[in-house]
């Protein structure tokens, strides 16, 4: 008998200010782990280049995207540069049901709207940078940007590190290697939890018949 248990999938947010590594960590975890998927949002914004209807974005027109919120049909959506962005409920119920984990690039408030609707399935990660020195040094070799574009991004930065309290965990990514271990270590924790082990009531039966 195998002691794989079945499990119910989990909702696995990271959140950072931009230049503190969430892209490059999710990348590589969803490189190194087949059962995260990455969450697909939709939006109204036409498609770029490149992009894959279903991979990268549902590309709805804005009057769908007005009938799914009246729906209730997103965890969590929000109008970002003049365009709205959502997370369709239904795949993501689906994943999580067959034993699927979903990976969730947002910010904090996405993360708010997403626990309302979520509850015990979500599990969320506060990337931090090493320091305010680092943080800006990296959004300056991002571009050759102006200085008050810097300070902008920087004010932006503060604002959303003020919100690393509302997370069930925070990790400064000094290192990249060391700080995908201990996303790794999270994620494998939270899987173990009794909650998500769909399959141990069942186990323990045939334990103790």
């Amino acid at each position: 008998m195998s002691n794989d248990m079945q499990r119910r999938g989990l909702m696995l947010v990271l959140s950072s200010p931009s230049g503190a590594g969430k892209t490059t960590l999710s990348r590589r975890l969803l490189e190194s782990d087949a059962a995260v998927a990455m969450s697909v949002s939709a939006t109204t914004r036409r498609p770029r280049q490149g992009e894959v209807e279903g991979r990268d974005y549902f590309f709805v027109s804005p009057d769908s995207f007005t009938g799914m919120v009246q729906a209730n049909a997103f965890l969590e959506h929000a109008l970002v540069f003049g365009n709205h962005y959502g997370t369709p409920k239904e795949p993501v119920t689906l994943a999580l049901a067959k034993g699927q984990d979903v990976l969730f690039d947002i910010d904090w408030q996405g993360t708010q709207q997403l626990r309302q609707q979520a509850g015990d399935d979500l599990v969320s990660i506060f990337v931090l940078p090493p320091s305010h020195a680092e943080l800006e040094r990296r959004l300056r070799a991002r571009a050759q940007d102006s200085d008050d574009v810097v300070a902008a991004r920087m004010a932006r930065a503060n604002n959303e590190i003020s919100h690393w309290a509302e997370y069930d965990y925070v990790v400064i990514n000094d290192d990249l290697d060391a700080t995908l271990a201990k996303i790794k270590i999270i994620l494998a924790a939270e899987r173990m939890k009794r909650g998500r082990q769909t399959g141990i009531t069942a186990f323990v039966g045939q334990l103790t018949r």
